[in-house]
């Protein structure tokens, strides 16, 4: 798993981190949009996300990571509009 690898984390937990990952997917998927986890800059966030989990530590999250955050979404919305506008347009 990408993440162990990341965080030097060994196989005792399994469990336990596949549930951490799958809840910054679906909390940051509400926030930044439908993003799918083979996007770099998502899986990055999520990972980042999970690790502020995995430490105890969620509530620096949001704050440290606003920026990010809110590109994601701009992205997000501004991709919507484009796709809507040439379904107008076409």
């Amino acid at each position: 798993m990408e993440f162990k690898e990341r965080n030097r984390l060994g196989n005792h937990e399994d469990a336990n981190l596949t549930r951490i990952l799958s809840a910054s997917v679906t909390a940051l998927k509400r926030v930044c949009g439908d993003y799918d986890i083979e996007d770099e800059e998502f899986k990055e966030l999520v990972f980042e996300r999970s690790r502020y989990v995995y430490n105890d530590a969620l509530e620096y999250f949001n704050d440290n990571f606003l920026t990010e955050i809110n590109s994601l979404s701009v992205d997000k919305v501004l991709e919507t509009m484009t796709l809507e506008d040439g379904e107008e347009n076409a």
